[in-house]
This record gives C-alpha cells, structure tokens and sequence, in this order.
C-alpha cells in the first residue's frame, strides 16, 4: 500500500511539473508546491494572491525581496501551527529568470 501512495505522489509531481513546463509564457508560469514554501499552510485565496504578486515582479531582485518576505511570513505561520515548513523543491525566482520571465 505504501509503494502505491509513493508511486501515486510521483505521478502527481510529474503531472505538475509537465503542466508548469507546458503553460510558459510571461505570467502564466505556474506557482504551486514545487516553487512555495508554506503552500499547504495558505488559503486558496492566499495562494492565488501570491501567484498574482509573482507574476507582477519584473527584476530577479524584487522576486527574491519578495520570496524572503514570503518565508519569514510562512516560517511565522508553520511555528504557530507546531509544523516544520519545508522548503521548495525549486526556486522559483531562478526558474523565472532561466526561461526569461524577468530580468
């Protein structure tokens, strides 16, 4: 039962990371678990909302100002909560600027 729900995990990640690979295009790059640390912690709304904040960075700089922001935010919630905040598989903001989102 155990290697069903790892195999089921993987695809899911797999699924998810074809389908940000596949979207591309400014602003439509894909915020999700893989690139949000505290994903799992935020409302829909709240995620939603940081997608927006996201997509409206233009330089490398403000998206990390941005990211820090964010973790410090996340790092606060998840010890309210008593959980370990696990950091992204990924940084987004050098995903960003690897395939030319910002600068």
């Amino acid at each position: 039962m155990k290697k069903l729900a790892l195999t089921i995990s993987v695809l899911s990640a797999a699924v998810l990371a074809t389908s940000a690979l596949a979207q591309g295009g400014k602003g439509r790059f894909t915020w999700n678990q893989t690139y949000t640390p505290g994903w799992t912690l935020m409302t829909p709304e709240e995620r939603s909302e940081w997608a927006n904040k996201m997509r409206e960075v233009k330089t490398y700089e403000e998206c990390k100002a941005l990211q820090e922001e964010h973790q410090r935010a996340m790092e606060e919630r998840a010890k309210e909560k008593g959980v370990k905040l696990m950091p992204p598989r990924q940084n987004g903001c050098d995903v960003m600027k690897a395939r030319g989102f910002i600068k």
